[in-house]
């Protein structure tokens, strides 16, 4: 396949014009349409290919240097954007069950152009109509073919002016009527409005709306999800009895209307409760294909699960760009030299390598790991759909949700460091608005808030953990997950005996290295979260007490070393298949070895700590490791970045545009952004019309 596109097929990976990046990009020790072939695959890239293509092509795409719009009319045209992503047909219903990972490419493509169109696709395609598909039944399938016709548009509704993280806390109510068979959807008071909802506050027809089910009787049994209507998908007028707006200009993905939405004895019929953990006969029986109710809540957990991974991509492709835009500036800006009469690119400093690479390193190993992760979400969607009972189907409900709730503060605070190192590396010219690093970082933000505040997403995981460790303690059971994430566990005691025991820097470049560091520090972390958790209840603190005093010190780290172990261990898997083209396994090494490498010496004061480093020797080996990485990995920094940068109109930025005439492209955008256009005759430099400042010859 790789000597296809090599050979020939130009129109699917063309060459990058001639440039000042040629000289980097013929130092490569690879060929990047092989690796790029490698990494998505020849159909995925024509996906790719296709949806950028088709963005270019569009006027209603197209770009507007130094266009300020107005919060209305850009969230009308971010809606029309969305609405004619829906007419291209890019991906139907039944391409997604049978290539599901064009699903978080198309979204990638549409962040990459603009993070509002994606997240605004992302909440009606996928978080409404994944949580109608994964929690709905038969009854609702009709919803599905609307939902990809744009004749209804939706929004999840779980979080409330009061509460947000604290689920048990929701206080809409849906109150079961037998009488007329149907449920009473109500908010008893403003702080009950649900809030910061995505679609709501403009265009958003129809919600899920989340709210504690009452059967006759008053008892009730907890959260569920309910199909309401909230506007006439005609007119867009709130429906009798809903009070919905907009709550107004965030720092960031202004394209997106966020919401509130408050139910006024809003009734609904019996069959608008989205039915597949739970339901209620006509005669207000509430019944449950689960009889246990920590399987009902472990197969819940998909819907929430659904969009945190959705967010773990949004994180990646905002690095993406963030890291392209950097790296190929870094290697064509020059800043001093050997002489007074060379100056070297910035890219050949050390310092600029570690500030970096490290970041280049994520990109691949994250978004790795992304994909990996919505497959698994894949599986488990479809096992609740076949109707899969069983008790691997609910620990791989809370498996993934462990993973998912410790992913998304993973990717969502690597991209916010990586984005704001980017930034400053890129000195003054990265604060200028139209090279995008600042959007980027503002549009990034709200990815360690939204679906979850990560810190107290982080509390999830460690929570499994811990709730595995004291299974094993009382019953001796056995550490198995489906997806394999926690087995390692099972030697546990004798993973604590081992010590870092590598002597030299050659020794250290190789993923298994940290690997092997990272599972005694996650064995470490759970005996002394544990053991601390014990020590707190033993001296009178309650069980919520004991747990909030572990979280700082314990909990917190142990969740973050336990996801960083989890993508450390896929990247290297993937990276030592026997599949690697041969031409591709150096590098790919190199990259798995530096993510891992970066990642753990961050955890060094804990590895001393527990006493698995000891000595000068054990940290100058690991920082050591990580810049010799950087250095083997400088001449290969432009070609990986060709491989996962997007086109540049979609790049949209003058200093990371793949010809690399940095100076060239960005005089020419502070010109055009000037809105100027008398030709600057008194200048004989200029050849041609260039913006001027009229004002300015006036004066001349």
């Amino acid at each position: 396949m790789a000597s296809t596109v090599e050979g020939g097929d130009t129109a699917l990976l063309p060459e990058f014009p001639r440039g000042p990046l040629s000289a980097y990009r013929a130092r490569a020790s690879f060929s990047w349409k092989e690796l790029a072939l490698f990494t998505e695959g020849e159909d995925v890239l024509r996906f790719k290919k296709t949806i950028f293509s088709a963005l270019e092509n569009d006027p209603l795409f197209a770009r507007s240097p130094g266009a300020d719009l107005s919060l209305e009319k850009y969230r009308e045209l971010n809606f029309l954007r969305c609405k004619r992503i829906f007419e291209y047909d890019f991906l139907s219903v039944e391409d997604m069950f049978q290539s599901p990972l064009k699903v978080p490419t198309l979204i990638q493509c549409l962040g990459m152009y603009d993070s509002s169109l994606a997240a605004k696709y992302l909440l009606h395609s996928l978080v409404f109509g994944s949580a109608v598909y994964s929690s709905g039944s038969e009854r609702h399938l009709t919803y599905i073919q609307k939902i990809f016709r744009m004749e209804i548009f939706g929004c999840f509704a779980l979080t409330e002016l009061s509460h947000g993280s604290n689920t048990k806390a929701i206080r809409t109510t849906a109150h079961y009527d037998p009488a007329t068979e149907e449920f009473i959807i109500h908010s008893p008071d403003f702080e009950a409005a649900k809030f910061w909802v995505g679609n709501m506050g403009k265009t958003a027809t129809h919600a899920v709306v989340f709210a504690k089910l009452y059967v006759p009787g008053d008892q009730c049994h907890g959260l569920h999800p309910f199909i309401v209507q909230i506007r006439d998908p005609k007119t867009l007028l709130p429906m009798p009895g809903v009070m919905v707006g907009d709550i107004g200009k965030k720092l960031g993905q202004n394209g997106l209307d966020n919401g509130f939405a408050m139910f006024h004895k809003v009734r609904v019929p019996r069959q608008s409760l989205l039915n597949r953990m739970g339901d209620v006969t006509p005669k207000g029986t509430y019944v449950s294909p689960f009889k246990d109710v920590r399987q009902r809540f472990g197969a819940s957990l998909g819907s929430l699960s659904s969009g945190r991974v959705s967010i773990v991509s949004l994180a990646i492709l905002n690095l993406k760009l963030a890291v392209a835009i950097a790296l190929r500036f870094s290697a064509t800006r020059r800043q001093f030299g050997p002489t007074e009469e060379e100056e070297i690119p910035v890219l050949e400093y050390p310092m600029q390598q570690w500030r970096l690479l490290p970041y280049l390193a994520a990109v691949y190993a994250l978004d790795h790991f992304s994909k990996s992760l919505f497959l698994d979400l894949v599986e488990l969607q479809r096992g609740l759909a076949s109707g899969d009972r069983s008790a691997r189907q609910a620990e791989l409900g809370r498996e993934i949700h462990a993973l998912a709730s410790a992913s998304k503060p993973l990717a969502s605070w690597t991209t916010q460091q990586g984005i704001q190192e980017c930034r400053e590396a890129c000195g003054g010219h990265g604060y200028l608005a139209m090279n995008r690093l600042g959007v980027l970082r503002d549009d990034n933000d709200p990815n360690c808030t939204y679906e979850g505040d990560n810190n107290i997403l982080l509390q999830q995981t460690s929570n499994y953990l811990l709730g595995l460790l004291a299974h094993q303690v009382q019953d001796g059971a056995c550490f198995r997950s489906p997806l394999k994430s926690v087995d390692f566990l099972d030697a546990y005691p004798g993973i604590l005996d081992q010590k870092f025991e590598v002597s030299s820097v050659a020794d250290c470049l190789d993923s298994a290295v940290a690997l092997a560091a990272y599972k005694w520090l996650v064995c470490y972390l759970l005996r002394e979260t544990y053991q601390k958790l014990n020590q707190e209840k033993r001296s009178g603190s309650s069980d919520f007490e004991a747990r909030n005093k572990c979280q700082v010190s314990h909990g917190r780290p142990l969740a973050l070393a336990f996801v960083e172990l989890t993508v450390v261990q896929r990247f290297h898997e993937h990276v030592h298949q026997p599949c690697v083209p041969p031409s591709l396994r150096a590098v790919l090494g190199r990259l798995s070895a530096l993510y891992a490498l970066w990642s753990l010496s961050r955890h060094a004061a804990l590895l001393y700590r527990g006493g698995y480093f000891s000595g000068e020797q054990a940290g100058e080996v690991l920082e050591s490791a990580v810049l010799a990485l950087c250095s083997q990995l400088k001449d290969d920094a432009v070609a990986l970045v060709d491989v996962i940068a997007p086109p540049d109109f979609v790049l949209d930025s003058p200093i990371g545009r793949a010809d690399g005439e940095l100076y060239k492209n960005l005089w020419g955008a502070v010109l055009q952004e000037s809105k100027v256009l008398e030709r600057a005759s008194w200048w004989p430099e200029f050849s041609v019309n260039k913006p001027v400042i009229g004002s300015l010859k006036s004066k001349l």
